[in-house]
């Protein structure tokens, strides 16, 4: 009976994005997690790596899950629009490092800049992402 409900809410567009979505944080913010505590490289530049990372597993997620009935064929449009995912991306990657670079410029802990961002993050590229990248061709 619940696996029937599960189905049906996977079947909404928004649901499928929030699950690649929870899958490219989670690797976004363990990575980061990870680099902040060696200490090996600047706050803003553990966020900028690790989110590059995450929008990786993204990609393959978003182009197989939730938006296969819009991804591109292959060759030059296929990557015409990978090329329109990473720009979208970079809405995202601003945002992060904006706010991870402000939240430290304040003495504030970036970790906590990272969660800000990542709210901010999720609205904004999920609506670039549907209306710009997987547009309805």
């Amino acid at each position: 009976m619940a696996a029937k409900y599960v189905r049906a809410l996977m079947r909404w567009r928004l649901a499928r994005y929030m699950v690649a979505s929870t899958a490219g944080t989670l690797v976004d913010f363990g990575t980061f997690l990870a680099l902040f505590a060696a200490g090996v490289v600047a706050p803003v530049v553990a966020a900028v790596a690790s989110y590059v990372l995450g929008m990786v597993l993204h990609w393959f997620i978003s182009s197989r899950f939730v938006f296969p009935d819009r991804l591109a064929g292959a060759c030059w449009e296929r990557g015409g629009q990978q090329v329109l995912f990473a720009a979208s991306a970079l809405a995202g990657l601003a945002i992060t490092a904006g706010a991870v670079g402000l939240f430290e410029d304040a003495g504030r802990d970036p970790r906590l800049g990272k969660l800000v961002a990542m709210a901010g993050s999720f609205v904004c590229v999920f609506l670039i992402r549907l209306l710009w990248v997987f547009r309805q061709r």
